[in-house]
């Protein structure tokens, strides 16, 4: 069976990386419109959909990638190979900032910190022997672990899970899941996880803290977090890592439903009639995510069974309204921008992190405060684009959008010119 892409399915890959990007990146965090912030705790703005979005997206792709649906040693050296290629790179978005060479600082340290970034992207996405894919895959994993518990200063609190790491978990599992099971055992499968999860979450006891709650930073997945992860979580949370051990767990179905969607766009039926099975059941995912918020609240810290069932059922409505426009109706005008972004997403994932970090790290003297030190990034923003803005957070927007724009001119570039970079 040949693959054939799915081009409603690179439009919204696309339409996701791409306001993945403007969050992640606006001119000032201290001045952000509320629907590009993450929600505090329980609830769900556009920025918190992002996350589930891509593991959908990815569940969606595994069926269109594998149609034979055929298993045996080379398959699965190859999903693994990949899950731990995703892995590394999600990891080493944490080693960048501190990696140290003999006490350089400054433009020097920067410029080996880019070329060790240069070869791990080049080991991790480039295309080599399965074999080969293997040894750099295993080694660049040994080396993070090694540093992380060596008592190496630099790296004593480097943090190891990721948004990418994730992804890796979830996609190793869904394959497996697809090349070995039928779509009930999937079905069944993701039931139990959803609550399975629940019931752990709000029936077991907090060792050290009482009765199950769903607060921040006493419930029973920080709990875990702290015991496993000590030391090796986000800065941010310290205590937790929102993308740690346990919540994880619920983040399989994220891409079960993406698996049994996937496996919906293969049948043989009317495209019409796929269309509307996709928006019936994400109309049903909505629904029941957010009867199940009543008892068990949305919340992507945590990523709760009703945060699972209602991000999972606005993708597949999503992905059912473009399925209908692009691949039913044919009407693909206005969808380029998207395509391009679509196509090439580890490109984006994996030097749009890096670049903001390499931008902080060149310092040099404010020429309009003297002797007062600016980092690049900082000096962009707030003498190339903050002047010509009264509104300090329409400024802080169209940074992101500037960050936009040069991305979607390099990937332009690459898909004149057919450059697909994978892992």
């Amino acid at each position: 069976m040949v693959k054939e892409r799915l081009i409603s399915l690179d439009v919204f890959r696309g339409l996701t990386i791409l306001l993945m990007t403007i969050v992640n990146n606006p001119g000032d965090w201290g001045h952000v419109f509320p629907p590009l912030l993450h929600a505090e705790w329980h609830g769900c703005t556009p920025t918190d959909l992002v996350f589930p979005f891509f593991i959908f997206i990815m569940g969606v792709a595994v069926p269109l990638a594998m149609p034979d649906k055929k298993y045996d040693d080379t398959t699965f050296s190859k999903i693994l190979i990949r899950s731990l290629r995703m892995l590394c790179l999600g990891i080493f978005f944490n080693y960048f900032g501190k990696i140290q060479f003999f006490g350089l600082e400054g433009i020097p340290l920067l410029i080996i910190r880019l070329l060790i970034t240069i070869a791990v992207g080049y080991a991790l996405m480039g295309n080599f022997s399965s074999k080969l894919k293997n040894i750099f895959a295993f080694s660049i994993l040994f080396i993070y672990l090694f540093l992380a518990y060596s008592g190496i200063e630099a790296y004593h609190d480097v943090r190891l899970p990721g948004v990418l790491q994730r992804i890796a978990v979830v996609y190793f599992v869904v394959s497996l899941l697809y090349l070995k099971t039928s779509q009930k055992t999937q079905i069944i499968t993701g039931v139990v996880l959803l609550l399975g999860y629940w019931a752990v979450m709000t029936l077991i006891p907090v060792p050290g803290i009482g009765e199950a709650n769903l607060e921040k930073g006493t419930n029973l997945a920080s709990w875990l977090d702290s015991i496993i992860l000590k030391d090796h979580m986000y800065s941010g949370t310290v205590t937790w890592d929102p993308e740690g051990i346990l919540s994880t767990i619920p983040s399989i179905v994220n891409g079960i439903i993406g698996l049994l969607i996937g496996q919906l766009l293969q049948q043989k039926i009317a495209k019409t009639t796929i269309a509307k099975k996709m928006a019936l059941a994400g109309i049903a995912l909505i629904i029941g995510g957010l009867v199940w918020n009543i008892v068990f609240p949305i919340n992507k810290s945590i990523w709760t069974s009703s945060y699972v069932l209602y991000t999972t059922g606005l993708a597949t409505a999503a992905l059912a309204i473009l399925y209908y426009i692009i691949d039913i109706a044919e009407y693909k005008k206005g969808f380029k921008l998207f395509l391009i972004w679509g196509v090439n997403p580890m490109i984006v994932f994996f030097a749009s992190q890096i670049i903001p970090q390499s931008l902080v790290m060149i310092q040099f003297e404010n020429p309009h405060k003297t002797g007062k030190q600016i980092n690049l990034l900082s000096y962009l923003y707030e003498y190339g684009i903050a002047p010509f803005f009264s509104n300090p957070m329409m400024a802080s927007f169209a940074g992101a959008l500037v960050y936009v724009a040069i991305w979607t001119f390099i990937l332009w570039i690459f898909y004149k010119n057919k450059l697909i970079f994978k892992v």
